[in-house]
Formats: structure tokens, sequence, C-alpha cells
């Protein structure tokens, strides 16, 4: 989250809302698109959130129950949350509240028990901006009974007066060991160049009751100006034998690391997984922010690419007119990396941005979703999703939201979208903007062969 952002969105998000059913009558089905594919002919969009004010709900995470696809859990900035008990056809709306504050940053996920955790900043004063202990620490709430209830928190060792930042979250099936990783800025935006910025690491090994001291990852410290000198887009993922695998972007670079241990130990120096030209944050017209920075993901289930690490990012390789998507995979436990394969599968000259990459788990296919221009002469914008089969080799691309959609530069969108994917069942969660006001979809993609 951009904290000179966030400011103009703290009166907005704050108003309380009652829960609320949202009826799938008031979302609309994707156009049609005849083509040979593995996704369904039609891909039903529906609305979550359509926000009262001019500024909304942004950077949503959705996550999809492991033991009970039906129900699922989404959030937005700044503390809100959303329940589906129906595959995500209907939503409840509620806020997240904790006594060390929620200041967005949402990550929903969930352990192999069904368990879900919501991440998020902190406030721990009630004073943003100040207060010495604004962002010393990151918050992980738990429901044990699907998102109805959520227990006041827990938390990562408190760094006053560093900002902590951008955190993300995975999950070891094995034994539901929790794994966070995120960015530590010494003085968030501080132009001194004693300043610096790092990845850091931390884990529950008693489901979110407490967190270990934190580790630094990165073998090289960035800049505090939150850009493509800051070390950012920490991701963890979790392989086949508990492996613990982090790739995150600084200085033109896509840098990883990985851990045998369960994150005790990591490599003395950090591997390259690519170049990434023109760094991670990326100028797209119509767009106040946007970042290119990578998601790691692996192939734990049984298919022929078992064990590949799969790192998604966008870049402007091919100009600035022509944002896109990239995968590269690992077939060695990160030690080498193929060549970035493009995922977008249009003509060249377009933007596609924001991307974030899943696996499923129960066949080994990749899937990436983003923002795309294609079919436009300017800023108007789509969501598309993409599948791989063959371990990211080729890519198959759907257009998934219902209605194009013009954004605009006074209104921030947010650093990410998110993507859950469980036995077929695949939900992205992305915002777009209608008139003025911000909105959160999903759309219901159901691949079955």
């Amino acid at each position: 989250m951009d904290f000179r952002v966030i400011g103009i969105i703290i009166v907005s998000c704050l108003i309380a809302c009652s829960p609320r059913i949202v009826p799938a009558d008031e979302s609309a089905s994707a156009e049609e698109i005849k083509m040979p594919s593995m996704f369904p002919d039609s891909i039903p969009a529906v609305r979550i959130e359509l926000a009262s004010t001019m500024v909304g709900p942004c950077e949503p995470s959705i996550c999809i129950n492991p033991t009970k696809p039906t129900q699922i859990v989404a959030g937005s900035v700044l503390n809100n949350l959303y329940v589906s008990n129906d595959g995500g056809v209907t939503w409840t709306k509620d806020k997240l509240s904790s006594s060390w504050g929620v200041y967005g940053d949402p990550v929903i996920r969930a352990n192999y028990k069904g368990d879900f955790f919501y991440a998020h900043l902190s406030n721990p004063d009630g004073a943003p901006y100040a207060s010495e202990s604004f962002l010393d620490r990151i918050v992980i709430q738990k429901s044990e009974d699907g998102g109805k209830t959520w227990d006041d928190g827990s938390y990562t060792l408190p760094r006053s007066p560093k900002d902590q930042d951008k955190q993300w979250l995975a999950i070891d099936p094995r034994d539901n060991t929790v794994y966070i990783t995120w960015t530590e800025f010494d003085l968030y935006d501080s132009p001194k160049p004693e300043d610096k910025s790092r990845i850091l690491f931390s884990k529950s090994t008693d489901d979110g009751e407490s967190w270990t001291d934190p580790i630094m990852l990165s073998q090289y410290e960035g800049n505090c100006l939150d850009s493509d000198d800051t070390t950012e887009g920490a991701v963890p993922a979790v392989g086949p034998n508990g492996e613990v695998y982090v790739a995150w972007a600084y200085n033109e670079k896509i840098y990883f690391d990985k851990s045998y241990d369960g994150g005790k130990t990591w490599l003395e120096e950090d591997l390259v997984v690519s170049d990434q030209p023109g760094g991670w944050d990326i100028m797209i017209p119509g767009i106040i922010r946007s970042n290119g920075m990578p998601i790691t993901c692996v192939d734990r289930s049984s298919s022929p690419h078992k064990g590949t690490i799969y790192v998604n990012w966008s870049d402007q390789r091919n100009g600035e007119d022509d944002t896109d998507i990239w995968v590269a995979s690992s077939n060695d436990e990160g030690q080498s990396w193929s060549a970035p394969v493009r995922v977008n599968d249009d003509a060249r000259g377009k933007q596609q941005f924001l991307t974030w990459m899943e696996v499923d788990q129960s066949n080994g296919y990749v899937y990436c979703v983003f923002y795309d221009r294609r079919n436009h002469e300017d800023v108007t914008t789509d969501v598309f999703i993409a599948v791989s089969k063959d371990g990211g080799k080729t890519w198959e691309n759907r257009k998934v939201n219902s209605k194009s959609f013009t954004p605009n530069p006074s209104i921030f969108f947010g650093d990410y979208n998110d993507l859950s994917v469980v036995d077929g069942i695949v939900r992205p969660i992305w915002t777009q903007l209608e008139g003025w006001q911000l909105s959160v979809w999903t759309a219901l993609v159901n691949v079955k062969e």
C-alpha cells in the first residue's frame, strides 16, 4: 500500500457497513467467446461490493476453503470483509476490527483444517502517521468458523519505529505451518541514503498464535522510496516436501531465496530469476500507480510438473506502451530458470498489468489473472484470466469481466489483485471503476474436464 495514497481513502473505508447479501441478479454475465478452450462457454462475473462514495475498496484478496470449496472469504482495503457460502454467487459484507488496528494490505489465506487467516497492516494507537507505533508490526487474525467471527489477532515482533509493509502468507499442507514474508522500511518514503528496505521472514507453528523473530532474507537492501530500487514483492510458497521459496523485485531484477529447514536457514547468496527491464514500478496510462512485483507458486500436485516453481511478474521490456505478463519456471528447486514466457497471447503493443498467479494443486494447472487492454485503443480496460496445462510453456487467455471500464488516474486502484484455485474452482478477484465508484468483483470460473 502506498501510504501517500492511503490517506485519501481512510474516511470512506472506515464508514461502517452492516452485513448484507449481494444477490446474484446484481451481477452480470461476461460475454461468451466461442473458441476451443478448457474454459466454460459462459463465465458469470459477480460484483461483491460497490463503493458508496467516490473512494472505495481496492487491493482485494480472496481464498477458497480447501476443506469446503463452496466457502470463500475475501477482503479489501481498508478493513472490508466478504464471505460467501455458495461458491461466490452471493456475499455478506462486514468490517474487520482488532485492538492492533486494521490498516489495509489485506491478505486472506486458509490452512488445511479450514481455518482462515486475514493478515493486514497495523495501527495500534489508532493514530496513523502520528504515532511511532504506526505500522510497527504485521497483524494476523484467524477465523475458525468460515469467516463469521475473528480473534483479535496475533502479530509479528513489533519493530518500531520501522515500517512493516506488503506482507503475504503461505501455508504448509503437511503440518499447517504458516509462513509470512514482507518488506521492512527503516522510514517509509525517506530519501536519506542511510534509510534502507529489506525482505523479512517469520513463521507460526501453533496455528497463528505466535510468530518467530523475523529473519532478513534479502542479500541486498534497497532504498525507502517505494519504487524500483526498493526491495518489495515477497510472496512465499511451499514445495512438495516443505521447501520454502520466495522471490522479490529489486533494481531491475527478480531475486529468489529458499530454505529446506522450515525457514531456519537460507541461501548465503540470493539467486536471480530474471532481469526486469525498467523495474517493478510501472507507469500505466490512466492508473495512478501500478507495479510488476513477482508472485511465487509451486506445483505440489501429482502432475508431470510436480515440484516446478513458477514466478509471475509484469515488465516493459517490449516498451512503455507494451507492458506484458511473464512467467519463468524452475525444475531444479530454483537453481536455474527458464527464459520468461509471455502469458498474454495478444498481438504486440497493448498493455497488460497487475498480475496474480495460482496453481491448482489437484492437477498442476497454472492460472494468472491480470488487467488487459488488447480490445481497446485507449485506456479502457478488461480483466483476463490465463491458464497453462503444460508447466507454463503455453497459455490460453479468456476475458472474464462483464463490462469494460475506464480507470481514472485520480482514483487509487491499489497494488494488487488476487486469485484462488481449488480442484477446478477458479475465483479471481479484482477492482474496477463504475463512474466514480470503485467496485470489487469475482468471476465464477469452474473448470472441469
